[in-house]
């Protein structure tokens, strides 16, 4: 028997087959029996991938809104029935080791509570930067000895490109490709996407800079997550680590003490 962890974010639910922890361990990070991934408008044929799972426990991150919840617990109950019952994380004052230094602890977004938690769990006790790259992008601290400080938010890459260009006359959309050949582009939409790569770059690279201020003398570990991660990573000049799944390892660390 296993359980089914999963990460509804704005774009995409991305979810994981993990082994159920044994108690106070999180089990091996990022090791899933099965994982896989939908869009919100195809959330419906998860039905069909989930009925052949072996599932005792549901574990889920939501910042999807209340209508996504809604369908997603009908969807859950149709599969599973209403003996298992979904646990919906939160972000909370104090938990697995990391703690929360939000004015008001309830109110940072469960998915930068569990990126950070996943974050501790591969790079314990490591002052770090969590850069979730995804519909938005947010930027967070988290101390050596596990309080997560605080941190930024910011239109991600596809949601700053498609906003400059719907808001600018004559300017195109780019949708197609995201390299940068040159930080002084000499045409149009290559000066789109260095504007917009630079800004995600500059803005992970000032957090890693300022964290480093407050905390002189101690190495700061930069992880770079979420789905246009790969896009930006390549352009960061300080020294980082890009994981998959940072929020569903999270979950998986977060399962063992809830």
């Amino acid at each position: 028997m296993a359980m089914l962890l999963i990460d509804v974010g704005n774009t995409r639910i991305k979810w994981a087959l993990a082994a159920l922890p044994e108690p106070g361990v999180g089990g091996l990070p990022g090791a899933w029996l099965e994982s896989g991934s939908a869009t919100h408008s195809e959330l419906v044929t998860l039905s069909a991938r989930w009925r052949k799972l072996a599932v005792t426990r549901i574990v889920v991150s939501n910042v999807a809104g209340e209508r996504t919840q809604e369908r997603l617990q009908t969807l859950l109950e149709t599969v599973f029935g209403s003996a298992i019952r979904p646990h919906w994380f939160a972000s909370l004052p104090q938990l697995a080791g990391l703690r929360n230094a939000y004015r008001d602890p309830a109110q940072l977004g469960c998915d930068r509570f569990a990126a950070a938690l996943g974050a501790q769990r591969l790079f314990p006790q490591q002052a770090l930067i969590v850069a979730t790259c995804g519909t938005a992008t947010t930027i967070d601290a988290v101390s050596a000895d596990g309080v997560f400080t605080g941190g930024m938010i910011l239109p991600g890459l596809g949601l700053m490109a498609t906003s400059l260009a719907r808001s600018t006359a004559q300017l195109p959309h780019i949708t197609d490709h995201v390299h940068v050949n040159t930080l002084f582009a000499d045409n149009t939409d290559d000066a789109i996407i260095s504007g917009c790569i630079n800004a995600q770059v500059g803005a992970i690279e000032r957090a890693f800079a300022l964290h480093s201020q407050q905390a002189p003398g101690t190495r700061i570990c930069c992880i770079v997550a979420g789905g246009s991660a790969a896009l930006i990573a390549p352009y960061l000049s300080i020294v980082h680590e890009t994981v998959d799944n940072l929020v569903l390892i999270g979950l998986q660390t977060a399962a063992a003490t809830l």
